[in-house]
């Protein structure tokens, strides 16, 4: 597939780059996606959920009633969790929720996750900038010139900017990450996957191998 090299304005600027096709052009695995999306979602969950259990809860351990003829159920004491302000049974335990994932997986999950954009056309080239200090009106500008204000948009650099990444900060449908960074969860959720130049060469050098 072959794209037009916009500018910050969002206009053509006569060069045209071509998308290789072993990375934007591959048969889309929806299993793979699952995983490495699935994987993501997991690994941002704390998993310090915590519920206490009969022994942990504060009370008298003294027998209440006895244990057969009172017409209830058998309750033992206080702390019993068919007493109100008892334990819980079974309850949650801090645990982690991560998971390995293959790199092969993860890699044909984010190929398969820009081939999806790229037949959507919802894939934009940008000419390499920066700015000289940070401006939130200046990035709006950029989002607005490609018709992505009002929508998810994520702008993949090449390395670390700062005075770009303090621009986006406050808008909350932009975000800006490093080609390092991308994932099949960022990459999926977004409107508009917008790819400066430089970047675009890192991408194609991180998953055509």
């Amino acid at each position: 597939m072959e794209l037009n090299v916009l500018n910050i304005k969002g206009e053509e600027t006569g060069r045209k780059v071509q998308l290789d096709d072993a990375v934007f052009g591959i048969e889309p695995n929806d299993h793979a996606i699952y995983l490495d999306v699935k994987q993501y979602m997991a690994n941002k969950r704390q998993g310090t959920h915590k519920a206490k259990e009969r022994s942990e809860v504060s009370g008298s351990t003294r027998k209440l009633i006895r244990q057969k003829g009172g017409g209830g159920a058998r309750r033992g004491d206080i702390n019993s969790p068919v007493m109100v302000g008892g334990g819980r049974v079974f309850g949650p335990k801090p645990r982690d929720y991560s998971f390995k994932l293959n790199k092969k997986v993860k890699a044909l999950a984010r190929k398969s996750a820009l081939t999806y954009k790229a037949k959507d056309n919802a894939i934009f080239v940008l000419e390499d900038f920066t700015f000289e200090a940070p401006k939130t009106k200046d990035f709006i500008a950029i989002v607005k010139g490609l018709n992505l204000d009002g929508k998810k948009s994520l702008l993949v650099l090449a390395e670390n900017n700062e005075n770009i990444f303090l621009s986006a900060r406050n808008l909350q449908k932009s975000n800006v990450i490093t080609a390092s960074e991308l994932n099949t969860y960022k990459v999926l959720d977004t409107a508009g996957l917008v790819l400066t130049e430089s970047a675009l060469g890192v991408i194609e050098k991180q998953f055509k191998g």
